[in-house]
């Protein structure tokens, strides 16, 4: 039988070498620019940083302060509608309440409106991963396969539209604002458009493409907490209907935190609201649909200015004025042991 034949290696020959190529790059030869420590550069970049830090925390703090705002809290005022809402069987009966406040002094410039709840956690695994994106994308997609359950579809195999708890769990409260001039009660023009990110509204939530959005959702059911199909959220608005609805898209951004604030209406500037809200008697007017007492839960509404640096939250001002006074702090505690020890060496040299 014909084959190679293997010869055993010869005494005294060197094993093969393991040892990387001889090269600048495996051998580490490559140049290299390593920063030379000392104790004039270290002690500058301290109280440089806790320079700019305290700096612009101040600037942030008083910017946060420098922001108007009253915030309402309707949960006891709105008791009764809150109790009519807990029995599930009355979810066609409506429940309005009022409440009633005062502004003591203007708020000028641009006045937006919150509402806020309180005890209602949007940061549970399950809770966030239920929607489907692909749906409100606008694509045709068979639900059963996302997360939704058990917010996909109904007994009869409905699908719903849109599907998961998020969807389901939209806060529908109305809330309307009323101001009492004089014997007259006018009623403060609010904007409900143009409150969510353009980003949001034109990449990733889009209507399926049909001649009119009653066809495009046809065979699809509302989620068994709204009272009407996806389609209707706006009847005054066509274009605000459907996925790009702003109230529904904005409820879609879950927070992280159980107490928290969405944008709900901006005020319009015209007439005697053209320089703001003017102090004096208002009146909230609530259409009562969203029950927060099985979580112990509560809602009120915001009215709040906003500046550069944003809402009425000193968090980050704070965040920068701690890190600037550490690094403050440690630059004085470094240049202290620096002269206790170059004292020290200057004694023992003598």
């Amino acid at each position: 039988m014909k084959g190679k034949t293997s010869f055993p290696p010869q005494e005294g020959a060197a094993p093969p070498s393991r040892c990387p190529d001889n090269s600048a790059f495996k051998q580490q030869r490559l140049p290299a620019w390593k920063p030379q420590l000392t104790i004039a550069s270290v002690l500058s970049s301290f109280f440089l940083t806790g320079a700019f830090c305290l700096t612009v925390g101040v600037c942030l703090v008083l910017s946060a302060n420098s922001v108007r705002e009253i915030q309402v809290d309707y949960s006891d005022k709105c008791s009764d509608c809150s109790k009519l809402r807990e029995n599930s069987s009355n979810w066609n009966k409506k429940c309005h309440c009022s409440v009633n406040f005062t502004l003591k002094e203007d708020i000028l410039g641009d006045v937006f409106m919150y509402y806020g709840l309180q005890n209602f956690y949007q940061n549970h695994r399950r809770y966030m991963m239920s929607r489907s994106d692909a749906q409100l994308l606008g694509r045709n997609v068979n639900i059963q396969r996302s997360y939704c359950a058990p917010f996909s579809t109904y007994r009869n195999g409905t699908p719903m539209a849109p599907c998961g708890a998020i969807a389901n769990s939209m806060f529908n409260d109305t809330i309307d604002l009323f101001y009492n001039y004089n014997s007259s009660v006018i009623r403060v023009p609010l904007l409900k458009t143009g409150n969510s990110w353009w980003t949001d509204k034109n990449v990733k939530f889009r209507n399926p493409k049909s001649y009119n959005l009653s066809s495009a959702f046809a065979g699809t059911a509302r989620p068994p907490y709204w009272q009407k199909p996806v389609y209707l959220l706006d009847k005054d608005d066509e274009r605000n209907n459907g996925y790009v609805n702003d109230d529904f898209i904005i409820w879609m951004r879950v927070s992280a935190f159980a107490t928290f604030r969405n944008l709900y209406r901006r005020v319009r500037r015209i007439q005697q609201f053209a320089e703001g809200l003017p102090a004096g008697n208002y009146t909230f007017r609530i259409s009562y649909n969203f029950p927060v007492t099985s979580f112990k839960g509560r809602k009120h509404v915001i009215l709040s200015t906003v500046v550069w640096s944003g809402g009425s939250n000193p968090f980050l001002g704070i965040a920068y004025l701690v890190s600037g006074t550490a690094a403050t702090l440690s630059g004085f505690v470094i240049t202290g042991i620096h002269l206790k020890l170059r004292k020290k060496k200057t004694y023992f040299q003598k």
